[in-house]
């Protein structure tokens, strides 16, 4: 395995923990409350009540397959290939990373983590 690899798969696996880590909490310290609110708001319906969740996951779940694909990328994927996979994980990491250091005011680590990602992904398809 070459030092290209290894940073994308390290980014993989960077990627992949902050996203699980993510889900817990978003799970724990928004969706939780959110339901609570919305179940006793009696003007909103099921349909809304079941898709919230879902919407407040989505970025949980594009950052861990986002990780998966990279983990692949290091493994599997030909020289354009790891390029498109590359640009479209690291452009979401890119988002995630400016919008966690926009929100937590730079006090949570999940920005940092998904930096460093981004540095090896531009290293892993140089």
């Amino acid at each position: 395995m070459v030092w290209q690899d290894a940073a994308l798969a390290m980014a993989g696996i960077i990627g992949s923990s902050v996203a699980v880590f993510h889900g817990i909490l978003t799970q724990r310290l928004m969706v939780r409350p959110i339901e609570a609110l919305l179940v006793a708001n009696g003007r909103i319906g099921a349909p809304i009540r079941k898709l919230v969740p879902l919407l407040l996951h989505f970025s949980t779940i594009v950052w861990f397959l986002g990780g998966l694909s990279l983990i692949a990328a290091a493994g599997w994927f030909g020289h354009d290939a790891r390029l498109a996979t590359g640009l479209f994980v690291g452009s979401t990491y890119l988002f995630g990373a400016v919008g966690n250091l926009w929100g937590t005011r730079g006090r949570h680590p999940g920005w940092m983590l998904l930096a460093v990602a981004l540095v090896l992904i531009a290293f892993g398809i140089g």
